[in-house]
């Protein structure tokens, strides 16, 4: 069974940076589809960033140049860096695994991912 634990979050002024970090236990992360959501209170659940089984990207154009998604198969975690933060990232930070192999085309919608961590809360302050 797959489980997803997000560590990081926190709470940053404008401008700075956090790390996110996404553990995998059940579940090896090489050459799977995994991605990054939030949701901010209020709001639907929206996608942020995505990697294929083949390690293509794809980045939600709010956050494009900003964060950078990563694996890193040696400790089997996906890490989520958010640099240039804004008040409107504030959101809770969920890490999801679509169980497959899967490229880039098939690994950027929402209902497509069956796994989900409990979330990571960031808040970006003025």
């Amino acid at each position: 069974q797959v489980q997803l634990v997000e560590s990081g979050g926190g709470s940053v002024e404008v401008g700075g940076s956090l790390r996110l970090s996404c553990a995998a236990s059940g579940y090896t992360i090489s050459s799977k589809c995994m991605g990054w959501f939030r949701q901010a209170p209020g709001k639907e659940r929206e996608g942020v960033a995505f990697i294929s089984s083949y390690d293509t990207t794809r980045y939600a154009d709010s956050v494009k140049g900003r964060f950078t998604i990563s694996k890193d198969n040696a400790k089997n975690t996906l890490d989520l860096q958010m640099n240039s933060l804004k008040p409107e990232d504030t959101a809770m930070y969920y890490c999801a695994a679509r169980v497959g192999v899967f490229a880039i085309g098939d690994c950027s919608v929402r209902s497509d991912f069956g796994s989900w961590g409990q979330g990571t809360q960031v808040t970006v302050s003025s």
